[in-house]
């Protein structure tokens, strides 16, 4: 009986500092990111083609992002709340989309990122369709 009330106590005490642990490097990158970016945008098909277009990123308390989209959708845009976990960063767009374009042009899913000083590249290679990146400057 007492060893399982020592064994309770021990668990209830591993499970609560377990749970109140957080990634302080995570919350501190996300609170550093609010603000403005601007920059290229490109994307690179495996078919050799390439595109580029200027964009215009926004990040806002409560995980809040919108990206600007171009009439010709390189980039498409998107907005909604994104995550940040070591390296990447997962953006979960809001919008209802029309099927007349290649839907990775939205700055949604998850992507790799780095920040050094004011400038944010954020990456990823879709769907072995194309390498989508975003080259930032915080405004």
């Amino acid at each position: 009986m007492k060893n399982s009330i020592c064994a309770l106590i021990f668990f209830s005490i591993l499970s609560l500092t377990i749970s109140s642990c957080n990634n302080d490097d995570d919350t501190n990158a996300i609170e550093s990111l609010n603000g403005n970016y601007t920059g290229i945008f490109t994307v690179v098909y495996t078919n050799g083609d390439t595109f580029s277009n200027s964009v215009t990123v926004s990040f806002t308390g409560g995980n809040n992002y919108q990206s600007s989209g171009n009439s010709n959708s390189f980039p498409a845009g998107g907005n909604g709340t994104y995550e940040i976990n070591n390296s990447t960063m997962t953006f979960n767009d809001i919008n209802i989309w029309t099927a007349d374009f290649d839907w990775n042009l939205i700055l949604s899913g998850v992507y790799t990122y780095t920040i050094n000083g004011d400038a944010l590249s954020i990456s990823a290679n879709k769907n072995n369709v194309g390498f989508y990146s975003y080259e930032l400057m915080k405004d």
